[in-house]
């Protein structure tokens, strides 16, 4: 790495929807900054591509069919562009509250992301994880089929370490009854955090018959974690 003990160049600082957002490059990496609170970087993006690996290689022997998935939080477009890598992935949707992240994905970061954001299996909603949660769960209860086989949170730091108050929606009984509730049976969701967090985890072993805390080393030496949920006693084999 080039940036231990360079200082951040901003790149732009505006008024979003919900706060204050930056972006900044450190050496050759980039850092989104939410509200004043780090948020994401280009070099912490190990342990966010491994969870959605792991959850698609959970569920995807399960699955004739192509698979489906919805991603809450863009960030610099890692968690798209690893489930994008995954030749059996039908497609991604992703929800991105804030508009500048979308565009900083099209103009500074689609180098690190694949450009992920103009594959034609992705599916961008500008708005509100919790909207399309609540949108899409009626609709998944009428049509099982649509249901997501994957499910990855990554609006914040965890339960924890929020940028914005109303994420703790997520980590929430009600946050996690819905995204049951747009899951497909047989599917998996997953949790990007900084840190184990006790008490989500036992709220999480409420909703979910199995859940596994995962940590992955990063560039910067310190681990990212990420938690992976799912109900390992149904049948093992291909649903519809």
């Amino acid at each position: 790495m080039t940036w231990p003990g360079q200082s951040a160049e901003v790149i732009e600082r505006l008024r979003g929807l919900e706060g204050e957002i930056q972006l900044q490059r450190r050496g050759s990496d980039f850092e989104i900054i939410y509200n004043g609170v780090f948020l994401m970087a280009t070099y912490n993006g190990a342990s966010e591509k491994e969870a959605v690996r792991e959850a698609l290689r959970l569920v995807s022997g399960r699955f004739a069919k192509p698979l489906n998935v919805l991603i809450g939080g863009l960030g610099v477009g890692y968690s798209l562009s690893e489930a994008l890598a995954c030749d059996r992935v039908g497609f991604v949707k992703v929800a991105e509250l804030e508009p500048a992240v979308i565009r900083w994905n099209l103009e500074y970061l689609k180098e690190v992301n694949s450009n992920a954001l103009e594959d034609p299996r992705t599916m961008l909603v500008t708005g509100d994880f919790r909207k399309v949660l609540e949108e899409d769960a009626p609709i998944i209860k009428e049509i099982p089929v649509k249901s997501y086989h994957v499910i990855m949170a990554d609006t914040d730091n965890g339960s924890s370490w929020l940028s914005l108050p109303q994420n703790s929606f997520f980590y929430s009984p009600r946050g996690l009854e819905l995204i049951k509730n747009c899951l497909h049976p047989a599917g998996a969701a997953c949790f990007w955090c900084t840190r184990r967090e006790e008490d989500f985890e036992a709220r999480l072993k409420k909703y979910f018959s199995r859940v596994s805390f995962n940590s992955v080393m990063e560039k910067t030496g310190r681990d990212g974690c990420y938690y992976l949920a799912w109900d390992w006693h149904r049948k093992i084999g291909n649903h519809a």
